[in-house]
């Protein structure tokens, strides 16, 4: 069967498409609704995790100054875990929306992105929480200190911390998708490989752009984000040499069989 026929096959009436939108959407946001309940209920061990970091650098307390702030805080951070562990099923449910339109040479090339994103969000998630965080949280209360014959105390109160660390992870998260943006760029033929790799001087001046808006607020946090940006940014340049380099073998050998 051939691509177009592959296609061909796959075309519905426009209702179909809609219920078809409608099924997934429900599904999303059922596993969303189920996913939200339960990290409500443990959303205090999971402030707990998300909290560690402040402890690590010696804050015994957080405070809060509204009456509903405690109860609002719980609802975000039950929120924030569905939203990242319904991801995969959200993810789904729109491959398999979108993937009855696609010709299988499309369906072949978009696959693997579709598995390296949660990897690589997770990893900037995890640099964030392991390494950003606590080098931000011990420079930030680096400011107590006696000014004049005041003393400055930090008193974080648990919904601006939660803010915080919730900024630093989405923010590296988001980030460190660059490498999935270039090779889709790409593969559309929006720019090349030569483009990229002569732009690579604008391209360390974007990292760095990129990291002292999603890693305020101090200097530190922005070097953290912005060197594995750059190198991101030259992994992937060498992915997509590989790829072409592979792809050029490939079509050698095929015009080989075929004069063969």
């Amino acid at each position: 069967m051939s691509d177009e026929d592959d296609i061909d096959a796959s075309r519905a009436p426009l209702l179909d498409h809609l219920i078809e939108l409608r099924k997934r959407l429900l599904i999303s946001m059922v596993t969303l609704a189920v996913l939200f309940c339960i990290c409500l209920y443990f959303a205090e061990p999971i402030f707990g995790f998300l909290i560690r970091p402040l402890a690590a650098a010696g804050e015994k307390k957080v405070y809060y100054t509204e009456l509903f702030e405690a109860f609002f805080v719980q609802l975000k951070v039950a929120f924030f875990a569905a939203t990242v562990l319904s991801f995969p099923v959200v993810a789904n449910q729109l491959w398999q929306f979108v993937a009855p339109g696609l010709y299988r040479k499309e369906k072949r090339a978009l696959l693997p992105f579709l598995f390296a994103t949660p990897i690589l969000f997770t990893a900037g998630c995890a640099m964030a929480y392991y390494v950003a965080i606590p080098a931000a949280v011990h420079f930030l209360l680096g400011y107590q200190v006696k000014v004049g014959d005041v003393q400055q105390e930090a008193l974080p109160r648990v919904g601006n911390y939660l803010t915080f660390v919730m900024q630093f992870l989405f923010g590296f998260g988001v980030s460190f998708l660059l490498p999935i943006l270039m090779m889709l760029l790409e593969r559309a033929g929006i720019v090349t490989l030569q483009q990229l790799a002569r732009a690579w001087r604008y391209a360390i001046v974007g990292c760095f752009a990129i990291a002292l808006v999603l890693a305020p607020p101090d200097a530190g946090s922005m070097v953290m984000l912005a060197m594995p940006l750059v190198g991101l940014y030259f992994l992937t340049l060498g992915a997509i040499w590989l790829t072409h380099r592979r792809q050029a073998r490939t079509q050698a050998a095929e015009e080989a069989e075929e004069l063969a």
